[in-house]
């Protein structure tokens, strides 16, 4: 099947359709305290173990308070897409997160996708509002802390979103296992990651993005604009495999293998490759 119609954006088009960036990764498991905002525990959790940066899953945790927004239509001033009022559940049980820990404006900050339950017990999907949300009981989070990379909010003239982007960071390290990318819109990330996995076969592919009408093996979701979580992606002889949930203006989570050559990316793709 073919790639979906690019939309628009209001900027030039990037040069650079990926940006990537070495770094090496730690394994962690970071405590995170219960009644703290989500951010608040995550942040003093990494600074214990050492890192402003990080990729970290987190799943099976009772909040108090979950908040969060999905996809929804151009806000009419030039840019492709937008976010909905904000949803909240009071409790809210976390399956499933993504998040990068990057830094923003001179301080920490979170950017979350994942799947999530109120009392009535039906599955959603969207952006996480980690300052918004407070955990009921300490839990683990699982990941990698990175050095030599991290993510920082910069504008991004092409979207007119500011985004996650890599930039260095801290002691420059030879040590290398890892490579911390941002995806550019319009484009196929299976064909991208191919490319910028070249020199890393059978890397892991962790990480979080947004696509143009996801494509799975089997199913799609009809919103222009998707919010997408990695569940699993390997680089196996030059072709890449992603497993992932997605979530439309709709709020109805959608899951499976994402399509080869069927998807392109709405916004942006910020993902963390390891080396086997």
């Amino acid at each position: 099947m073919s790639l979906p119609p690019p939309i628009r954006h209001p900027g030039p088009r990037a040069e650079a359709r990926a940006v990537s960036l070495p770094c090496h990764a730690e394994p962690v498991a970071l405590s995170l305290e219960a009644d703290l905002p989500l951010d608040r525990a995550i942040v003093d959790a990494a600074a214990k173990a050492g890192f402003e940066a990080a990729y970290l899953r987190l799943s099976a945790a009772e909040l108090v308070r979950l908040a969060y927004v999905i996809p929804a239509p151009a806000p009419g001033d030039g840019r492709a897409a937008w976010y909905s009022a904000t949803h909240v559940l009071q409790p809210g049980r976390l399956i499933e997160a993504g998040l990068h820990l990057g830094w923003k404006g001179g301080a920490p900050f979170l950017h979350c996708h994942g799947l999530w339950a109120g009392e009535d017990g039906v599955c959603r999907m969207g952006h996480l509002l980690a300052p918004d949300s407070v955990l009921a009981e300490t839990v683990v989070a699982e990941g990698w802390g990175l050095s030599g990379a991290r993510f920082e909010v910069r504008p991004d003239a092409e979207t007119g979103f500011d985004l996650f982007t890599p930039v260095p960071h801290g002691r420059p390290t030879t040590d290398h296992n890892a490579l911390l990318c941002k995806l550019a819109p319009n484009e196929d990330p299976h064909a991208l990651l191919s490319e910028t996995a070249r020199a890393m076969p059978g890397a892991r592919i962790e990480g979080i993005g947004s696509l143009i009408a996801t494509r799975f093996e089997g199913a799609a979701q009809d919103s222009y604009a998707t919010e997408v979580l990695l569940h699993d992606g390997q680089v196996s002889d030059g072709a890449v495999r992603l497993e992932a949930s997605s979530v439309g203006f709709d709020g109805v989570p959608l899951s499976g293998t994402l399509r080869p050559g069927g998807n392109r990316i709405c916004i942006t793709a910020e993902l963390l490759l390891l080396a086997p």
